[in-house]
């Protein structure tokens, strides 16, 4: 199974940015879709983002129009472009492939803490 280990956390001001990288220990050129997730103090975890190996994404509501995912399948990396960041956008974020069915695919790595405070 590939693992991913996650980078580019942080603590950033209401309104900022951060870009999040998730480097894989394989190939992700043959996994379906990649996908980011996160889990907000005490909440469920939840999909943020995912994209395809056509490259189509596919972006949750909550932050449609602020996040951008993207993958290098040359580096085995997937980014999130988080913009105009929000207090409830403070979480653990992960990144994992997920197959057709949304099953995860891939060892969960230890996540990027993302903090989202005045």
């Amino acid at each position: 199974q590939v693992q991913f280990v996650e980078s580019g956390g942080g603590l950033v001001q209401p309104g900022g940015s951060l870009r999040l990288s998730c480097v894989a220990s394989g190939s992700i050129s043959d996994i379906y879709a990649m996908a980011w997730y996160r889990r907000a103090p005490g909440k469920l975890r939840e999909l943020v983002a995912a994209i395809n190996s056509g490259g189509t994404p596919n972006i949750n509501d909550s932050v449609k129009g602020r996040f951008t995912i993207s993958r290098d399948n040359a580096k085995n990396t997937v980014y999130l472009q988080m913009n105009s960041l929000k207090l409830e956008d403070t979480a653990v974020y992960w990144c994992n492939g997920v197959d057709s069915g949304l099953r995860i695919t891939g060892i969960w790595g230890q996540g990027t803490q993302v903090t989202v405070s005045s």
